[in-house]
């Protein structure tokens, strides 16, 4: 029997990774799909996905196919048909306060899978490490819960997560993906696991630190160029000079990369470069140009509110006890996520001298963002129209926020400021 033909794949996590992995594999394999939240698992079970990354009939085709989603562990030890089982596990990969690296969510799931591990089985990771995390950290608990020995009684795989949150265009079975195995057998297999149902192919990494290794050097490198073109615009800003308009004209140049100055959030650009960080120093090596790029891009956000509070001075508009305006809140947009979103900063600096500020953001959850970040935000239009205000920051680029003529709610003297370039260069007083 093809070895292929008789696995049951098991999804660990079901985020904004996880949950379009284990719909995707469920169109060509028995799936389960396990988080231990259990109240996302009952939305799961409704056909209703909070982060909004299956869209269309994809949760509800997906549950058709016979996708079973539990926060049960002890569904996860079943084995019934005597199968290959094959884990994924795709679960967060955070810092803590100090921005080091935070391995107890990996190290948890590690747990979890291993208690439930048979003979046979692999373990695949997913989640954004420094090289050396899979072997290193995981594989010992996974062969301590367990009792089996690594490479004889089960074996693990790496292929590092390239979901985009938010970007339909670039869809999970449509990427090219990295994968790596701790033998060459099992290479052979989670690479031919993962060609089976992407349509965008893969790429087999030799060994699993440079699968690793090339996750991280991904979201580093974007990293990277992002804080030079922030830098150039607060440069060109000092001068007078339009960021925008300097970088059309460069990018007149055949071999320019063009990359837009922002707040840089989320859980990968935002975070992933810490754990590089962390690990180039073990080996004796202090990487300047990514702490760099690290410690210019986290002060983006109190840049951006200095920007408007410059503006606002030059055009005798008090800022003590204003009425503000801010439109977006979560990391980018068209996207319901709010992790580590530098509109936070934006708000918090701005806060200092009023308490008079507006958040309208139609896709962000107002409960989750007061429970992480103490803010009170209003997703509905009806809450900001109507009104007006002294000063307000397009922060992100909602498609929602087409429709609205800013100059309504800020009329002249007041003063519009464009992080995204997004509102029309006549309505907006100042921009990114």
């Amino acid at each position: 029997m093809n070895e292929m033909s008789n696995i049951e794949v098991c999804v660990v996590g079901l985020g904004y990774v996880g949950l379009p992995l284990a719909c995707l594999f469920s169109k060509h394999y028995d799936t389960v799909g396990y988080d231990c939240n259990s109240q996302r698992i009952d939305d799961l079970r409704r056909g209703k996905d909070s982060t909004c990354e299956v869209v269309g009939h994809g949760l509800e085709d997906a549950l058709g196919n016979g996708l079973m989603f539990t926060s049960d562990i002890s569904v996860l030890a079943e084995n019934r048909n005597n199968r290959k089982r094959v884990f994924i596990v795709a679960v967060p990969t955070p810092v803590d306060e100090n921005m080091h690296p935070d391995l107890v969510p990996l190290s948890e799931a590690s747990r979890t899978v291993g208690g439930v591990l048979g003979n046979g089985d692999v373990v695949v990771y997913e989640s954004t490490v420094y090289p050396g995390v899979t072997e290193e950290v995981c594989v010992p608990i996974l062969a301590e819960t367990s009792g089996l020995v690594y490479n004889n009684g089960f074996y693990v795989g790496y292929s590092p997560e390239r979901v985009n949150p938010g970007d339909k265009e670039h869809a999970i079975e449509t990427i090219c993906k990295v994968t790596s195995g701790s033998t060459p057998e099992t290479a052979d297999f989670v690479d031919a696991l993962y060609s089976s149902v992407l349509v965008g192919g893969t790429h087999r990494a030799p060994s699993i630190r440079v699968a690793e290794a090339s996750k991280i050097v991904e979201n580093c490198q974007r990293d990277v160029n992002i804080a030079f073109v922030n830098e150039l615009a607060k440069i060109f800003a000092a001068m007078g000079l339009d960021t925008g308009d300097i970088l059309d004209a460069a990018a007149s140049k055949w071999n320019f990369i063009r990359m837009k100055p922002g707040l840089v959030g989320g859980h990968c650009i935002g975070v992933d470069p810490y754990y590089m960080i962390e690990k180039a120093q073990v080996y004796g090596v202090f990487p300047r140009v990514m702490y760099s790029a690290r410690r210019l891009n986290d002060g983006m956000g109190a840049y951006v509110a200095g920007r408007l509070i410059h503006l606002m001075n030059l055009a005798g508009r008090p800022v003590k006890d204003a009425s503000l305006l801010i439109l977006g809140f979560t990391f980018k947009e068209n996207c319901p996520d709010i992790r580590n979103t530098k509109v936070a900063d934006v708000y918090n600096t701005l806060s200092e001298y009023t308490g008079n500020i507006t958040v309208y953001d139609p896709w962000a959850d107002p409960e989750k963002v007061y429970k992480e970040y103490g803010v009170v935000i209003n997703n509905s239009k009806s809450a900001i129209i109507d009104k007006e205000y002294d000063a307000a920051i397009l922060a992100v680029a909602h498609c929602q926020f087409a429709d609205i003529n800013i100059r309504d709610l800020v009329p002249r003297p007041g003063i519009v400021y464009d992080v995204k370039g997004f509102l029309p260069r006549s309505d907006v007083d100042g921009r990114l």
